[in-house]
């Protein structure tokens, strides 16, 4: 279990286009790196959005968004479309990145259990270290609460 000064786990991804994305080639930036289950469902649209909403803030404040999720990289350029999102989405398919985060595994939907992602947010210093584990996430007003912490 991650938590707060621990090393971030180095990971490698591809964006919504294509392009290679590794953690340790943001080192000097402050990222948000937030999991979300699926792209374009109710709870993570309004998730996606609050970044949307907030992203001139984190521009401003030099702060990099991610998002993550199993999605491919063809449902990430719909969903980031759709919602006009700003911010990068990264495909995990093969669950190396949530793995690495501890986020991926049994989840509880109702009585329904599965394997998937779990709704989390890391923030990640300049130093690559964890400054914050979001473990619960309010999804509308998860943006605001994650550039409070960055701030404090």
């Amino acid at each position: 279990m991650l938590k707060e000064g621990d090393n971030a786990p180095d990971f490698a991804s591809r964006d919504a286009q294509g392009n290679p994305v590794k953690l340790s080639d943001l080192r000097g930036q402050n990222v948000v790196l937030y999991f979300y289950p699926k792209d374009d469902t109710p709870g993570c649209t309004k998730e996606a959005c609050s970044f949307r909403d907030a992203s001139s803030v984190y521009e401003r404040e030099g702060v990099k968004v991610f998002g993550v999720s199993p999605d491919d990289e063809q449902s990430h350029q719909k969903f980031a479309e759709k919602f006009n999102l700003p911010f990068t989405l990264l495909a995990d398919t093969d669950h190396s990145v949530s793995d690495a985060y501890g986020v991926y595994g049994e989840q509880t939907w109702g009585d329904r259990k599965f394997m998937g992602v779990a709704r989390k947010t890391f923030l990640i210093d300049k130093e690559g270290k964890i400054k914050k584990v979001f473990d619960k996430v309010n999804v509308e007003q998860h943006a605001d609460e994650v550039l409070e912490a960055f701030r404090a």
